[in-house]
């Protein structure tokens, strides 16, 4: 079975990021889309809810598992017997950084091999820092992301919008 992890943070998945499972899910027998939890790291969404918003999102490809793990992405990938981890690259700013992991990866576990899948032209610019930007100003994040994240992501700033403010 050829088995890929595809690692993120995914707080949240964006329409870039389904563009890589997609095009994985077609190229591998199981795509373990893997959740970093990182205690040191605050997402706007908690980590059972990027799990839940993730599950959803890709429930229509019967490959897709949402997954999670702590500690090294190699120990994870071996552990789950993962031949391939995948990485997304946006843009050449991407590159440097990513190339960098794929070598310390390949030192750790040279069994290992990282791939580079680039989304679509129409999702290179796009991140989840800058969907959480426009969703908290108010702006229309439609064509960013799938419904579900879309309605998420309304919910939270809605909330946190009414939520009583303290000024000193």
């Amino acid at each position: 079975m050829r088995r890929a992890v595809y690692p993120g943070s995914f707080d949240p998945v964006t329409n870039g990021h389904l563009d890589v499972i997609e095009r994985a899910a077609r190229q591998y027998d199981e795509v373990l889309v893997a959740i970093a939890h990182n205690e040191a790291k605050t997402g706007l969404f908690t980590f059972e809810e990027r799990v839940a918003l993730l599950r959803e999102a890709v429930q229509q490809h019967p490959n897709v598992q949402v997954t999670q793990f702590q500690g090294l992405l190699v120990d994870y990938a071996r552990s789950v017997q993962a031949q391939v981890i995948l990485r997304g690259l946006r843009a050449v700013s991407d590159f440097e950084y990513e190339f960098q992991m794929a070598l310390m990866n390949r030192k750790l576990d040279s069994d290992v091999e990282t791939m580079f899948l680039m989304p679509k032209e129409e999702y290179t610019y796009l991140s989840s820092r800058l969907v959480k930007e426009i969703a908290r100003l108010g702006g229309d994040i439609g064509a960013f992301v799938p419904d579900c994240i879309a309605r998420a992501l309304r919910a939270k700033f809605a909330a946190t919008d009414s939520a009583p403010s303290r000024k000193p």
